[in-house]
């Protein structure tokens, strides 16, 4: 293996480790700026990982009408988190492999971690995981088009579905001010809000019955596997708000890894502070807004799924 190809993998290897490190700090600062903005003191930021630590330690219960797909859902919701995160360029512009899949593959995982979360919902014959589940499936069903119509818009600006390539054709344009651009970052705000869910789509901090989703399908794990998958939340959570700001706000970030350490450094701390910039933005929208109706939440995704095509039609204009 040459010398380029060690630094490539040690690169990768580096912003895999600083992604799933961070993630629950994300997270915490997030329930951090809605306590604040609630007139709250709220927990430490680092509640997150105090959580996480006990619940590794802790004994799971389940259900005595589960099967296979119950046991191993947090698994694979874990191991395809993890395999979005290694296509992902969140500090660096590069990923190590970028080679081996681009951006539909990336949509692919995170939609596959979904769809066997909404299987264990029903699996454990819970009446709550069933009705999360069927409006986890109502909303999947508009969230999808909307993220690969924001997508396609990014890809025709910039060329190609690959994101490494993604990433460093917008570091080197700069931020694009351009009808098509932000069209695609209004559709883009509006899916990460469902992907994530936020209010008004979600409600991560309730257990009431007349507003659960996604909670609604994890109330059956405990222990162990619920760790993976609040990890896993917050990791993908950190990856979207990352790429996000990679494409549409490349400000600081190198175009390549070949710009020098200081750069890639400095590009790190960028691509970070504007992260958690995006973060306490979206927990402060979280603390303006209220839970939507179920079926008003259809308003505001095809909204997201008219921006993006909006986007493009100004593309080929």
């Amino acid at each position: 293996m040459t010398a380029q190809a060690l630094e490539v993998v040690a690169i990768g290897a580096l912003q895999l480790v600083a992604v799933f490190a961070l993630a629950p700090l994300l997270t915490g600062i997030m329930r951090k700026v809605k306590a604040r903005t609630q007139k709250r003191i709220g927990a430490s930021v680092f509640q997150p990982y105090y959580d996480l630590s006990k619940l590794w330690r802790k004994d799971e219960v389940v259900s005595d009408y589960s099967s296979w797909i119950f046991r191993s859902t947090p698994w694979i919701v874990a191991v395809a988190t993890i395999t979005a995160a290694l296509f992902i360029p969140v500090f660096v512009p590069l990923s190590p492999f970028s080679a081996a899949g681009d951006v539909l593959l990336v949509l692919g995982l995170l939609a596959l971690a979904r769809f066997f979360t909404m299987l264990a919902g029903i699996d454990a014959a819970s009446a709550f995981g069933g009705i999360g589940t069927s409006r986890e499936m109502m909303m999947s069903s508009l969230i999808e088009p909307g993220l690969f119509l924001t997508i396609f818009v990014v890809s025709l600006t910039f060329g190609g579905t690959n994101l490494t390539s993604l990433v460093s054709a917008a570091a080197r344009t700069g931020i694009v001010i351009a009808p098509t651009m932000l069209f695609g970052l209004i559709s883009f705000l509006i899916i990460i809000f469902a992907e994530t869910g936020r209010l008004p789509f979600d409600n991560p901090a309730t257990h009431l019955e007349l507003t659960m989703v996604h909670e609604a399908m994890l109330l059956e794990y405990s222990g162990r596997s619920l760790a993976l998958i609040e990890w896993s939340q917050s990791t993908k959570q950190l990856a979207l708000l990352a790429l996000l700001a990679n494409l549409f706000l490349p400000l600081g970030m190198p175009a390549s890894i070949d710009a020098g350490l200081l750069p890639l450094g400095v590009g790190a701390l960028m691509t970070l502070a504007k992260v958690a910039l995006l973060a306490m933005a979206v927990a402060y929208v979280e603390t303006r807004v209220a839970k939507w109706r179920l079926f008003r939440v259809a308003d505001l995704l095809t909204a997201a799924i008219a921006s993006a095509m909006v986007g493009m039609i100004f593309f080929y204009l």
